[in-house]
């Protein structure tokens, strides 16, 4: 059972609209609609095309079974959507809210927004970015953030087009789960 699309825009304007599809050129519908519980197994196969696009490791089963949790479980930890061109799901949001201190205002945090390669150019990645956007604005956030990998010429492309501005001031910083095992280990030691 699928979720009927949310919202979509005009192909022949930048705005949102309230039409109930995106009209490419071909004149195919382009549906952003949440993901559902029933979702899960093409969340899962969609992460899957991500890492073989980055080159990474494809989650574990273990990790499959923890994401389908997350996304739809009864405290979801992270909202998904997805870009269907003519019913066929081919790309995904995942995203989250984070909160900054300084506007006072929660702000929308994009984790991942993935086309399938083959489906790329025909303003799905754009149906799905501008769907955050408007849920961005919806719950008040006064920003929406996202990372783009260095390398990754045509999203920091695409990024850019659309209007977002990078930001060379900041460095992102992470600790993996063993990095705060061992920095607890050390603060417990006295180090």
């Amino acid at each position: 059972m699928q979720a009927d699309p949310i919202w979509t825009m005009n192909n022949s304007r930048s705005d949102i609209e309230s039409d109930d599809a995106l009209h490419t050129s071909a004149s195919v519908r382009i549906n952003v609609r949440k993901g559902t519980q029933h979702d899960g197994e093409l969340l899962c196969s969609l992460i899957d095309a991500l890492a073989d696009y980055e080159k990474l490791p494809c989650p574990s089963t273990d990790a499959h079974e923890r994401l389908v949790r997350d996304a739809f479980g009864p405290t979801p930890r992270f909202d998904t959507w997805f870009g269907e061109l003519s019913g066929k799901a081919v790309g995904y949001t995942i995203s989250f809210y984070t909160y900054s201190s300084f506007l006072a205002l929660p702000t929308l945090y994009l984790e991942d927004l993935f086309v399938l390669p083959e489906y790329r150019a025909q303003k799905v990645g754009k149906a799905l970015f501008l769907n955050c956007a408007r849920v961005a604005l919806e719950q008040d956030c006064g920003r929406m953030e996202w990372q783009v990998l260095h390398w990754n010429e045509p999203a920091l492309t695409f990024y850019h087009h659309l209007g977002g501005q990078r930001l060379d001031d900041w460095v992102p910083f992470r600790a993996l789960r063993d990095d705060l095992e061992r920095m607890l280990g050390r603060s417990q030691a006295g180090l």
